[in-house]
């Protein structure tokens, strides 16, 4: 390794427990966009109240896991020690396929936590007895397609358009 390169971050993934929940939000708020988060909801922009309770609910939902009623898991990323972001693992209607989602609070963007989350969460999916891995993101969205990339994903951009918003779909084949 040379001198000048990092060193590659210590990632793991936690149980989103009540304190790790609210430490999660804490990040999200300070370190986050709520576009990049959780879906538009509410009337004002941004983190409004809305928004807070559905991030609350959706952490405490999957806490039940894969075979729970949200038929999801989620786990908060830890990098060095320190909450980073969000990975989930969702059963899908497509047979032996899951879908996964992430997000990361800006200050660890770019380091390779996201790589490494993504990693580990492949390998879950495969012990969980999923053969694909499914992600969907915008074409405007380039750390997230970067991400796929170089995790072998074959990308699938929706209908033509000029815009930053056009769907883009990723599949990883684990076997």
């Amino acid at each position: 390794m040379s001198p000048s390169a990092d060193p590659a971050p210590a990632v793991a993934l936690l149980d989103v427990t009540e304190p790790v929940l609210e430490q999660l939000l804490e990040l999200a708020l300070r370190d986050a966009d709520a576009d990049e988060v959780t879906p538009p909801l509410g009337t004002a922009a941004g983190w409004n109240t809305d928004r807070i309770s559905w991030f609350r609910e959706f952490h405490r939902a999957a806490a039940a896991g894969l075979d729970g009623p949200a038929r999801q898991k989620s786990w908060a990323i830890s990098c060095d020690g320190q909450l980073a972001g969000s990975i989930r693992l969702m059963r899908s209607e497509a047979g032996p396929a899951l879908e996964t989602g992430i997000w990361l609070g800006r200050s660890f963007r770019g380091r390779g936590v996201g790589r490494e989350a993504l990693r580990l969460v492949k390998s879950l999916a495969a012990s969980a007895g999923a053969e694909v891995l499914v992600a969907e993101t915008t074409a405007g969205n380039v750390g997230a397609l970067a991400l796929l990339k170089a995790a072998g994903a074959e990308l699938v951009t929706g209908a033509d358009s000029d815009t930053a918003t056009v769907p883009v779909k990723g599949r990883i084949q684990l076997n």
